[in-house]
């Protein structure tokens, strides 16, 4: 009787663990949903209470200085977790089945520091007073965004950002090993959701020099990101992704040359 009691109490404490894991991976994507529609608002100056030219005033030097800084810190956060030997140190602390969701919301939590202390540079480089052409080109930047979360879609939205992993665990599942698919947009860039970014962000009515250091400085790392992605994706796939490497434009559609 004392050993059934034991295993019942034992399988009672699984699900309680993977019950948290659920919901402490519900609580990651709900961190990452909150800060990428902040992004849009912050970088649009359209909704939040802070925008990317507004905050408190400092030098030009500091300014530039902080927001550099903090630019730095989620690019190096969100490379340096992604690359399979810190997951392979990370994971014998955190579980696989919360690993997903662990960098999800460090991520999250990068960005809301950059948006908290980021410093305005208020300074105009354009603006288009036209308004219909001002409408045009936000229209574009929403265009970018919407590329974004549907190309997360189309891979696998909940996979990539940790709830299908704590999902799986609450059913006493794993997760399937990924299959190299190219649907819809990934037939003709191989970064659409990166595309979708660079396009948000250099899609402004109005440009200020707060706003061209944070379009300049992501895009930069966007294409760091994409090397090193590629060289992941590339010891995953192999020669089927080298094959799609050499038929499908990077980031421009139907072009081949920005390899």
């Amino acid at each position: 009787m004392l050993k059934v009691n034991s295993i019942g109490q034992a399988a009672s404490q699984i699900r309680s663990l993977r019950l948290i894991a659920l919901l402490y991976g519900l609580l990651a994507y709900a961190a990452f949903l909150v800060t990428i529609v902040y992004t849009a608002g912050f970088v649009s100056g359209i909704g939040v209470p802070k925008t990317i030219d507004t905050g408190p005033h400092t030098s030009v030097v500091d300014a530039l200085s902080i927001n550099t800084l903090l630019m730095a810190l989620f690019a190096i956060q969100h490379t340096g977790m992604a690359r399979k030997w810190f997951k392979n140190r990370w994971t014998r602390y955190v579980p696989n089945y919360i690993e997903r969701s662990t960098y999800v919301l460090i991520a999250s939590l990068c960005l809301m520091l950059l948006f908290w202390q980021w410093r305005p540079l208020p300074a105009v480089i354009w603006h288009v007073e036209d308004p219909d052409v001002s409408v045009m080109i936000g229209t574009l930047s929403f265009i970018g965004w919407t590329l974004v979360f549907a190309s997360t879609f189309l891979i696998d939205h909940f996979e990539l950002f940790g709830l299908r992993h704590v999902i799986a665990n609450l059913r006493g599942r794993g997760i399937a090993a990924q299959q190299f698919r190219t649907p819809l947009y990934y037939k003709f860039v191989r970064h659409p959701i990166y595309l979708g970014f660079i396009i948000a962000f250099w899609a402004a009515p109005v440009m200020t020099i707060g706003h061209l250091l944070f379009a300049a400085v992501t895009t930069t790392y966007i294409f760091v990101g994409i090397f090193f992605e590629e060289q992941d994706l590339l010891q995953l796939f192999g020669e089927q992704y080298g094959q799609y490497k050499k038929q499908v434009s990077m980031l421009i559609p139907w072009r081949k040359l920005d390899r």
